[in-house]
């Protein structure tokens, strides 16, 4: 690679991911060599749960979500990736399969890092090895807050939460693709049971349901139901 350097894009899509923020040249450029750059279209399946894992994929654009499937053919949404987002370390540190679908929601360009290289790397950086460490427990501890909120919390307190989380300057804006479904899939509920909360927040005057957005009147009242516990 001419002159040393990492090509403009590639470079700044790798120094953007904590794990590889504190990494010099070399080994960006190692990383790089490893990396292939994919685009998917809309409700293209990227990871299928169950098959091998691959290697670490970063997203630089678009939106994903990461859902598993219930034996009774229910989805249930895990998590929505934005740009910037990383995903399937869980299987690449572990050695483990797939451990969940993930699927574009729109138009999306994603960087999938070898294995393989990326382990290699961990043994050379121990400061990528500590990065790692704790981009895992962040995850272990979302998951832990997920079980917690479908086993413990209404679906009212849950939406609650979700517009809190989602939020920016007292409104939540609607993505395209986000439909009743895929709200009702990240809250582990069916349409009907969530069209009935959002009318009770709308009732209790804490939102108001817009065509493209929902807007946060009550933003105190939204926490006390969040916290809420059946």
């Amino acid at each position: 690679m001419s002159n040393g350097k990492l090509p403009p894009k590639a470079h700044n899509i790798l120094k953007t991911v904590s794990y590889f923020s504190d990494l010099d040249l070399n080994a960006l450029t190692s990383l790089e060599g490893a990396a292939s750059r994919r685009i998917y279209n809309a409700e293209q399946i990227i990871l299928l749960e169950g098959d091998p894992c691959s290697g670490l994929y970063i997203l630089e654009k678009g939106w994903l979500k990461v859902s598993k499937i219930g034996i009774d053919g229910r989805e249930q949404i895990l998590k929505t990736l934005k740009s910037g987002d990383v995903f399937n370390a869980l299987s690449v540190f572990t050695d483990a399969p797939n451990q969940a679908t993930v699927t574009a929601l729109e138009s999306s360009t994603i960087w999938l890092i070898q294995r393989d290289p990326l382990l290699k790397l961990i043994e050379e950086y121990p400061s990528l090895a500590n990065h790692v460490i704790g981009e895992l427990a962040g995850k272990v501890q979302y998951l832990i807050r997920m079980v917690e909120d479908l086993s413990l919390r209404s679906v009212e307190a849950r939406l609650a939460r979700l517009l809190l989380e989602q939020a920016q300057d007292a409104s939540v804006q609607r993505q395209r693709w986000a439909t009743q479904a895929e709200m009702s899939s990240r809250l582990g509920t069916v349409p009907d049971v969530l069209n009935r909360a959002l009318r009770k927040l709308a009732e209790k005057k804490m939102i108001r349901v817009e065509r493209h957005q929902i807007q946060i009147l009550d933003k105190e009242g939204l926490k006390t139901v969040a916290q809420t516990i059946e």
